[in-house]
């Protein structure tokens, strides 16, 4: 089958949503090289002999194939491009019904943008109707910032992913981990042993999962000349088209380097103009991705919170020793739950955990996920979930 490439797609999601592998689509794409970047309208072929074809009958619809193939009316859509209007579905027209490796929301074994999450937000509340959200802000290019919450209890709790664009890892595990809460909550089940009936009901799990939207598409999706910030962008990023080694936001300024925690000392041992990293901004908060997490934190009782970053195992607790004596036993415990090492600092400032410590004289952590050189590959999201979804459960009880 030819398919004309649509913003977002990357070979992983092809592969997986026609449920082939990505080895196949490699040979049936012999011009392709792994990891490149797809660009809207480009053409490639997907092996038709994973396909199923279904022929519509009398009285169809295309909610009633989709839930005739345990599908979502949006998978359908993708998999068949020629429909021009899911309402206009002929008798006799052939569908594709693609295979689909999993039937879980959030797929993790392919990169995840911002069209991805929010897509998968809107299937989640759908599906789960306790699950809460709300736009605290949006980004540099006007893509809503979601905060996410799990629970009715006054004890709040803060994750926080995808600060950083080439740590994507860090916005599909709290996604996944959105999907399995809520599962388990609706069917009264245990999630690792805990009791997720009574963290609903007592504690409340606020959770940003991707702070950075322009940047994780930037990652993955590359940029177009019809991009308002082509130009700057890839002058800041020395005329290349691989964004791999990005961390910042679309103007180049690294969010975790932005928060007015010795902004000046780090300040002076960073980039002084825009960058692919590191680059603080003209001013602390001068962003505002970072401007809408610090509104969302200071509108809110945050008891501690954790920034999930990658990559090393470890996770940084201390900041200029204003941090509570608990800290430490609760990193502790968490080095026990993860298997990560606890180091007190980082060696560095500005970041939004160190402000937090700074600000409320409250726990706060930041958590860096996986090992090896970002992105990390598709690979270590099952290991970096196992090894983190104990540490979700339990931090909002301690």
């Amino acid at each position: 089958m030819r398919y004309i490439i649509k913003k977002g797609d990357t070979l992983y999601k092809l592969a997986n949503r026609y449920g082939i592998t990505l080895n196949a689509l490699m040979i049936a794409n012999p011009e392709l090289e792994q990891g490149q970047i797809l660009f809207p309208g480009q053409i490639i072929d997907i092996p038709q002999a994973v396909l199923n074809q279904y022929m519509v009958q009398k009285g169809d619809t295309l909610y009633l194939i989709a839930e005739k193939f345990s599908l979502s009316i949006n998978q359908l859509l993708k998999a068949n491009q020629q429909i021009k209007d899911p309402n206009q579905i002929k008798v006799g027209e052939v569908i594709w019904i693609p295979r689909l490796i999993s039937t879980d929301i959030v797929q993790t074994n392919q990169e995840y943008t911002y069209q991805d999450f929010e897509d998968d937000l809107l299937e989640l509340q759908q599906k789960y109707t306790f699950i809460n959200r709300e736009i605290i802000g949006s980004s540099v290019m006007g893509k809503n910032i979601y905060a996410i919450r799990l629970g009715i209890g006054q004890k709040e709790v803060f994750y926080s992913g995808n600060w950083h664009a080439n740590e994507y890892l860090t916005g599909p595990l709290l996604m996944k981990f959105i999907e399995d809460y809520a599962k388990a909550y609706e069917e009264k089940t245990l999630l690792r042993g805990y009791d997720v009936d009574y963290l609903f009901n007592n504690t409340s799990i606020w959770i940003v999962p991707m702070v950075n939207p322009d940047g994780i598409d930037l990652v993955f999706e590359g940029i177009t000349p019809d991009h308002p910030y082509y130009s700057f962008v890839l002058n800041v990023n020395n005329g290349s088209k691989d964004f791999s080694y990005w961390t910042a936001n679309i103007r180049g300024v690294d969010l975790n380097h932005q928060w007015p925690a010795n902004w000046e000392m780090e300040n002076e041992r960073s980039p002084q103009l825009p960058s692919p990293r590191k680059y603080g901004g003209p001013y602390p908060l001068s962003e505002p991705e970072t401007v809408a997490i610090y509104n969302f934190t200071q509108n809110h009782n945050f008891r501690m919170v954790l920034a999930f970053h990658s990559q090393g195992q470890v996770i940084y607790w201390g900041y200029e020793d204003l941090e509570p004596e608990e800290s430490e036993d609760i990193v502790n415990r968490f080095a026990v739950l993860t298997g990560y090492t606890p180091e007190k600092g980082a060696y560095s400032a500005a970041g939004y955990k160190d402000w937090f410590i700074q600000e409320y004289r409250r726990p706060g952590f930041t958590i860096e996920v996986g090992t090896g050189t970002n992105p990390l590959p598709i690979s270590q999201f099952q290991t970096i979930y196992r090894n983190n979804l104990s540490l979700l459960l339990e931090a909002p009880l301690l």
